[in-house]
């Protein structure tokens, strides 16, 4: 299961398990963290909110505080001298996503049985393919050279 959220005005895809980097929040290190903001939950079935998913929210754990890398900024004006150089490192806060819920249910308790139900069929059309066709034998084809010495 993934879900579609809005952090710090932009939009993220995300699963269970992701590191993601988002606008600095004011939340602390090692602390949970909350977005109810799910755009949309995709997985078996796909839920798309108007403009939220009702009842969805995503858990996420504070990793760190940090700055990105220096982004350099470099003005220029051709035949007047003008040059201005200057850099910019953003703040971001790395997020860990923990869980995704949808209505009390969470993503992990769904997948489980997602994944028994498609054990199961596959089990199913398994058995129903070999009842149905008879193993096919392969042939070996023949080279121009053993059909004119035939």
């Amino acid at each position: 299961m993934y879900a579609v959220i809005e952090c710090g005005g932009k939009q993220y895809r995300v699963q269970e398990g992701d590191l993601i980097k988002v606008e600095k929040l004011t939340a602390e290190v090692d602390s949970s963290f909350e977005i109810d903001k799910v755009l949309l939950i995709g997985g078996e079935t796909t839920l798309i909110g108007t403009p939220y998913v009702e009842g969805a929210t995503v858990y996420c754990k504070v990793m760190h505080h940090d700055k990105d890398k220096k982004i350099l900024v470099f003005h220029y004006k051709a035949k007047k001298n003008i040059r201005k150089r200057y850099g910019h490192r953003q703040p971001f806060t790395s997020l860990l996503v923990e869980k995704i819920v949808k209505d009390g249910i969470s993503s992990s308790t769904e997948t489980k049985a997602a994944k028994k139900n498609v054990k199961a069929s596959k089990e199913e059309t398994a058995a129903a393919t070999e009842a149905e066709e008879p193993k096919k034998t392969r042939t070996r084809k023949t080279t121009k050279k053993e059909s004119v010495e035939a």
